[in-house]
């Protein structure tokens, strides 16, 4: 359902000289959700970010916000934030002034601007670091600090340029869920581009799927992952095997594929234990299954590679792919 605080791509295209990085992409982002923009390195989702931004200029097409064709204004004029991946904050001011510089700039009272910093602060839980130095704070801080600073000009629009991809794996895992929490207290648009299908589908409300300079598939996470439109989709978001039958190509869910005592005759090529999972990929014929079996299910029954096993599954669960 539109709701008047939309943003919309109309056509947009970007051109780096003879190379098409955005081509004629249309796109509404629904306001007050969390988009995240997905794909593969060189599929234009950070291109067509900084062209939300203004950080990029427009080749063709416009970008509407809540019905005004920003495309034209500054990227402080938009109603729009950017947070970089690298954080970008200034190391000789502290916390609380780093979040506070784009007030400064606006010429806001230092009080003031103090105050709606020390606000920000607190809704990442930081304000006790609020007179350190940037220096003195982990990534994960920095990483804190970062969001308040685009949050403090209260923007319609977040725009997030792979802001997890400097944490580890652990820290990533939390920050996500506070970005999410941040997002519905906030009930702004967040838009996050993210390489990171795990990423997206833990956090995004809808997820846009971009391959070559074009979108492949927008919805819901369960709609991508279970329902993929293209040979594309299924494998890269994972977990799908590829099927070529009866000239038609299908998609099946690897926990969908069992081994059993019929069906076709494959050879274990590898075995990786996943903790709830144990991920068997197995070759027949030319093709390689892979079989995501319940670890009780593989353990009351191991196998290891060289063995021959018989692959089943429900013909039902095929999902006949756009050619």
């Amino acid at each position: 359902m539109r709701t008047g605080r939309d943003l919309e791509l109309v056509h947009l295209t970007k051109r780096y000289g003879d190379t098409v990085a955005v081509r004629d992409v249309n796109h509404v982002f629904l306001g007050g959700s969390y988009v995240c923009l997905l794909g593969p390195s060189g599929c234009g989702k950070s291109s067509t970010l900084r062209m939300i931004a203004g950080h990029e200029s427009i080749t063709e097409g416009s970008i509407l916000l809540e019905g005004q064709d920003i495309g034209a204004l500054s990227p402080a004029q938009r109603g729009t934030a950017m947070m970089f991946q690298n954080y970008a904050l200034f190391p000789h001011l502290s916390v609380r002034d780093n979040v506070a510089f784009s007030l400064r700039m606006k010429g806001v009272a230092r009080a003031e601007r103090h105050a709606a910093a020390d606000e920000m602060l607190a809704l990442v839980d930081m304000g006790h670091l609020a007179d350190r130095m940037p220096a003195q704070l982990s990534g994960g801080q920095q990483q804190r600090v970062a969001l308040a600073r685009a949050l403090v000009t209260r923007p319609r629009v977040l725009l997030l340029d792979e802001p997890l991809s400097a944490l580890d794996p652990f820290l990533r895992v939390r920050v996500r869920g506070e970005l999410k929490r941040l997002q519905r207290e906030l009930g702004i648009t967040f838009v996050h581009v993210t390489h990171g299908q795990d990423e997206a589908l833990a956090l995004a409300d809808e997820i846009v799927l971009m391959n070559d300079a074009v979108i492949e598939q927008a919805g819901p996470p369960r709609e991508i992952f279970a329902t993929p439109r293209t040979e594309f989709v299924a494998r890269f978001m994972g977990g799908h095997n590829v099927l070529a039958l009866n000239g038609h190509r299908y998609a099946l869910r690897a926990d969908d594929v069992r081994l059993g005592t019929d069906g076709p005759e494959a050879s274990v090529r590898s075995v990786e234990y996943q903790g709830a999972h144990v991920a068997v990929t197995a070759t027949m014929g030319s093709d390689e299954i892979l079989a995501h079996l319940p670890e009780a299910e593989f353990f009351a029954n191991p196998k290891s590679p060289g063995d021959a096993v018989r692959l089943t599954w429900d013909e039902g669960r095929l999902h006949r792919l756009q050619a």
